[in-house]
This record gives structure tokens, C-alpha cells and sequence, in this order.
């Protein structure tokens, strides 16, 4: 497994802005929290809490052009990709002024603008829709890179597999990334999966590599190395990233709260904090300032989801279906 042992060191701008990234996931995953229980978002959120190291280093290792796909816990991939947190928070909240108008929430958000093709409640789902659009961008001689994130509960599903064959087939600008964070739900990872992560990949002649997720220059290292071979031609890599899941698997665990894990458990996964590690490479006023302004941000973002409209009913049928289809010559 890669640890931080043997990295290179990073210009101190990409440290900030690796810590500006873990940062302001960890506050905006608490501030939303904090609008489910006073009923601002309704039906509850699938925290990211832990798992911050993840979207910052994969999306620190894209291009502006490069796209992502995400899952029903997406919200730090959007935010990592450049989501602005004010129409991602109104978003959550159901808001007529959100990412995608109110209508996504929590599990569906996405900008196609800055390269977001969506979240996905459906375990694994998303897998194939970034492969396919790598397939496209490839056939119009883009050189975009593709990275799909997907949780352990996902890497048996039939659909992520068969994904797996086709983007080794056709040697596709796809990065795969597992978010390993030990639970599907409330099912340990090894009591529901045989084999390994890694060995799924390697089936398909796909380079894979575990990282410990844990901190974000490893996550960062790593990603660097899978986007570079993808844009080169070389092909998809999988990394499976290790970490550890802080919060509830969705909230409604706060008020069931179900017994699968210790607190003593808890507390040694959240010893090892993605933020922490991060701010400690930083000077204490440069931290400060970068708390401060994200502090600021997140008033801002919560204050515009709270006085956002909600949607009109009168409008619920609009987007439903495509506008402007165009029959293909000889159909």
C-alpha cells in the first residue's frame, strides 16, 4: 500500500489548496448536517466526513476539461471539482436556485459546465455512464480524462465489471477510484466481498494500486500517475483508496442510531483526520486564513439555501424530457 513515505515534496500553493479543498468539504458536510436536523434538508444526507482526502487529491490532478462522475455520498467530489458551494448547498436544500434547480438533492447533483456528469443514488451506477462519455471523448479526439468514484459495497455489482472489461478493451481515459471506507451501509467490507479490490481489476489487466486516503498528497501522488497514463493513451488504472468513515452512513443513524461499530472503533478511524494532516503542513496564520475564509463562504452558502425559493409546482413536468432531438440520418 502507498503511504506518505518517499513523496515528493509539494509546491506550497498545491499544499494550501489541498487543505483549502479538505477544509471546506469538512465544513460544509457539517453545516448541512446541520440544516437536515432544523429541516432545511429534507430526507437526510449521506455524509462524506473522513473520506475528504479522496476528492481533493483525484480532482487536484484534473484538468479544468476533465470530468468526473460521483456517487450518492458526491458531495465532496462536486465541491472538489469546483461546484460552487452556495448552488450546491440550495441544491440539497431543494432550492429552485441549486445546481440542477432543486430537482437532484443530496444524491444527484451535477454541472456539466465545469465537468461534473452527475452523482448517482444507484450503487455503481455511475461506473459506466463516465466510461462511456471516456469512449465519446476519445472517438471526437478529446484528450480528457474520466474519473468515476464508487464505494467497496459496488465492486461486485455486474455492471462495474463489465465496465472494467470494455475500458481495458479499448484502453480508455478512465480512472477508477473505490472509495474503501470499510462499511457497505453497515456490512464490513470483508464479510460480504471475497477476493480484494485490486485483484478485480488486475483480472482485467488494469493497473491498481491501495492508498492510504487518509491523507491527501498520497491520494494526490497516486492520482497524478493514473491521469497521466490515461491522457497518454495508457489506458484506466483503479486506485482503491482507503479511509475511514467519521459519521453515520446517512443520517437517519442519528436518530436509529444501529450498533455495527464501537465507539472506541470510531475514535481510532477519526485519529488519523484528513484535515488535521493537512493543516499541520501549513503555517498557523496561513491555516487561519484559509478556516476563516471558508467560515465566511459557508455562512454565505447557508443564508442564500435558506431564503432561496423552492420550485414552482407549476413547473414540475419541465426538464422531464429532452428538448430539440434530432433523428439520426436513415433511422
Amino acid at each position: 500500500m502507498s503511504d506518505a513515505a518517499g513523496l515528493r515534496d509539494l509546491p506550497a500553493d498545491t499544499a494550501g489548496r489541498l487543505y483549502r479543498t479538505v477544509r471546506l468539504i469538512r465544513r460544509f458536510e457539517e453545516r448541512a448536517i446541520e440544516l437536515v436536523r432544523d429541516g432545511t434538508i429534507v430526507g437526510g444526507i449521506h455524509p462524506y466526513l473522513g473520506q475528504e482526502a479522496i476528492a481533493a487529491g483525484t480532482c487536484a490532478a484534473l484538468r479544468p476539461g476533465d470530468v468526473i462522475t460521483s456517487t450518492h455520498r458526491g458531495h465532496g467530489h462536486v465541491l472538489a471539482k469546483g461546484a460552487d458551494p452556495a448552488r450546491t448547498m440550495a441544491e440539497l436544500a431543494g432550492r429552485a436556485t441549486g445546481l440542477n434547480r432543486g430537482r437532484g438533492g443530496s444524491m444527484h447533483a451535477a454541472d456539466f459546465s465545469i465537468g461534473i456528469l452527475g452523482a448517482n443514488a444507484i450503487v455503481g451506477a455511475a461506473v459506466p455512464i463516465a466510461t462511456g462519455a471516456a469512449w465519446a471523448a476519445r472517438r471526437a479526439g478529446r484528450d480528457q480524462v474520466f474519473v468515476t468514484y464508487f464505494g467497496d459495497g459496488a465492486v461486485s455489482q455486474g455492471v462495474v465489471l463489465e465496465t472494467f472489461n470494455l475500458a481495458a478493451l479499448w484502453r480508455l481515459p478512465v480512472v477508477f477510484v473505490c472509495e474503501n471506507n470499510g462499511f457497505a451501509t453497515t456490512t464490513r467490507f470483508a464479510e460480504a466481498q471475497a477476493g480484494t479490490v485490486t485483484g478485480r481489476a488486475a483480472a482485467f489487466g488494469i493497473p491498481a494500486s491501495t492508498v492510504d486516503a487518509t491523507d491527501p498528497q498520497v491520494v494526490l501522488e497516486a492520482a497524478r500517475e493514473a491521469v497521466e497514463r490515461a491522457r497518454s493513451g495508457g489506458g484506466p488504472t483503479l486506485i482503491e483508496c482507503l479511509a475511514y468513515r467519521f459519521d453515520a452512513h446517512h443520517t437517519w443513524e442519528h436518530a436509529a442510531r444501529p450498533r455495527y461499530r464501537t465507539d472506541e472503533e470510531v475514535a481510532a478511524g477519526m485519529a488519523r483526520d484528513p484535515v488535521e494532516m493537512q493543516g499541520a503542513r501549513l503555517a498557523p496564520q496561513e491555516r487561519a486564513d484559509i478556516d476563516a475564509q471558508i467560515e465566511s463562504l459557508l455562512e454565505l452558502a447557508v443564508r442564500f439555501a435558506r431564503e432561496s425559493p423552492h420550485p414552482d409546482p407549476a413547473d414540475a413536468l419541465e426538464h422531464l424530457y429532452a428538448d430539440g432531438l434530432r433523428v439520426r440520418a436513415g433511422a
